[in-house]
């Protein structure tokens, strides 16, 4: 009886340490948007899509030299692979793009869609589908980031929302197969590796942007940069696929349902955009939808397994994190 309950009380341990780590890259994704938008100010979409990564792609290199990491199994090469061109190239890109033609808060509302989308991806991929109220709540609070968006915009998608529907869809591709990674090894090691594998892409990206855009070096652009570089593109992630490996990507993906409400507080406090005042109505229906589908994930999957945080791999036979389980 004492081994079961110190097993439970390990078990809840660990949930609530992939619910903070999960938290926490929520939390460094939504400030990407205004990041972004600084950034823009003194680079190109080209420049700054390949700048990011490059440079991100630099450090993940020097902290996996650093660490010691063995290089991946060439069985998580292609989830890797969907990692680099879904997280690392597309999304970068296209929301960059996006934001030549959309306001930030705009951008912020569509990938709110994020959640649901990977979730869909997630279970398509592993077979395994969470219960019908998961689902149910998930799709209300899809509905109402929608609604959200088409009071902004008046209904007429533009070409910057083009970009972010398909931003939305590779990204929540990047996102499943990462998660699934992140239970054979590091979240970091994860990221870190697709960053280094899209080094012989963004690094002649970021040759090619600088000398065919015009830039000017700035703080704010500098500023904004930096964050892309080692918070949005290799911290966060490092947080957030740890997180999805403790409590499972559909659980772990609905907490991504407020970050765009945070990404609208951000776009009003930094960048001056106009409030909505259907945000905080819009908050409190995400907010409910988020503790719904969390407690849905939970009575389906029980108490979450636990995920070694070390560098070691677990055995050939593990199963990776699907819909409601860790």
């Amino acid at each position: 009886m004492r081994a079961d309950n110190s097993a439970i009380a390990s078990d809840r341990v660990a949930a609530r340490r992939g619910t903070a780590l999960a938290a926490l890259g929520v939390a460094a994704f939504s400030f990407t948007f205004p990041a972004t938008s600084w950034a823009l100010e003194g680079f190109g979409p080209w420049t700054a899509t390949g700048l990011r990564c490059a440079l991100a792609g630099l450090v993940a290199a020097a902290a996996l030299k650093a660490s010691g990491a063995r290089l991946p199994e060439r069985r998580h090469v292609p989830g890797l692979l969907v990692v680099a061109l879904g997280c690392v190239l597309a999304f970068p890109l296209l929301t960059s793009l996006a934001l030549q033609t959309t306001s930030t808060g705009n951008a912020a509302v569509i990938i709110g869609l994020l959640p649901l989308t990977t979730a869909v991806v997630s279970s398509l991929w592993s077979r395994s589908w969470p219960p019908g109220v998961f689902w149910a709540a998930a799709a209300v609070g899809a509905v109402a980031v929608a609604g959200f968006t088409a009071l902004r915009t008046g209904g007429a998608p533009g070409p910057g929302d083009l970009y972010l529907f398909a931003a939305l869809v590779l990204c929540a591709a990047g996102y499943a197969a990462g998660g699934r990674l992140s239970a054979h090894m590091p979240g970091w090691q994860v990221i870190a590796w697709a960053l280094v594998a899209s080094l012989p892409v963004t690094a002649p990206l970021t040759a090619a942007g600088l000398a065919l855009e015009p830039f000017h070096l700035a703080p704010l652009p500098l500023a904004g940069m930096a964050y892309l570089a080692l918070v949005s593109q290799f911290g966060g992630f490092a947080a957030w696929y740890r997180g999805m490996a403790l409590i499972g990507v559909a659980k772990a993906s609905q907490l991504q349902l407020a970050q765009p409400l945070l990404t609208l507080v951000w776009a009003f406090l930094v960048l001056g955009e106009a409030f909505n005042p259907w945000a905080p109505l819009t908050a409190l229906v995400v907010l409910g939808c988020i503790a719904v589908t969390q407690r849905a994930a939970r009575r389906r999957a029980g108490p979450p397994a636990q995920v070694p945080d070390t560098g070691e791999e677990e055995a050939q036979g593990a199963e990776a994190p699907s819909p409601g389980r860790a």
